[in-house]
């Protein structure tokens, strides 16, 4: 076989076989005598024959532009569980983009886990208990100089209501510098 066969041609060509099989009916590909088909010559014959407008181009698949948001989160997971994180604008591989969503995946099945266990609590949920013991807390302190200052006021021999006039001035002013403090919460 002096040529190319009608499958070879074909794929060389990115055509169906039938495709193929219709040129060669048409006489648009030159032929070696033992019906084998001479690439070069029938590749020029097509390109001299065919209409361009009538022919169809593979289509390029499309890729899309991946978020840089997308591609530092990949980075970040994978430096967070010591894995190997490519240079800015290196590139994130497909197997790092995909180990780092494996990673992401057992980490969100880790703390379902722990919210089922009930070591884990809502965020919102665990605001309101800190800002209600806070609260409580300084409910107590607001109170404790009416009920500390007669026994103190005894011990030191003062006046009793002098004693609660001063300890309430000094528990405000105490209080006063720690709702100055402001939790972070995140």
């Amino acid at each position: 076989m002096q040529g190319m066969s009608e499958r070879q041609y074909a794929a060389h060509v990115r055509l169906s076989r039938g495709a193929i099989q219709k040129a060669k009916a048409a006489e648009r590909l030159v032929l070696y005598p033992d019906g084998s088909i001479n690439a070069a010559a029938s590749d020029a014959r097509r390109a001299e024959t065919t209409d361009p407008s009538k022919t169809r181009k593979p289509p390029e698949p499309k890729l899309k532009p991946v978020p840089e948001a997308a591609v530092a989160a990949v980075g970040d997971t994978l430096r967070e569980q010591g894995l190997a994180v490519p240079a800015v604008g290196g590139g994130t591989t497909f197997l790092q983009a995909k180990t780092a969503n494996e990673v992401l995946k057992a980490q969100e099945r880790r703390i379902r886990l722990q919210k089922l266990k009930g070591e884990l609590i809502e965020r919102a949920r665990a605001l309101s208990l800190v800002f209600r013991l806070a609260r409580e807390v300084r409910d107590a302190w607001v109170n404790w100089p009416a009920r500390a200052a007669a026994l103190m006021a005894a011990d030191l021999g003062v006046e009793p209501a002098v004693m609660q006039k001063a300890l309430e001035k000094h528990v405000r002013a105490h209080l006063d510098e720690l709702a100055e403090v402001r939790p972070d919460f995140r």
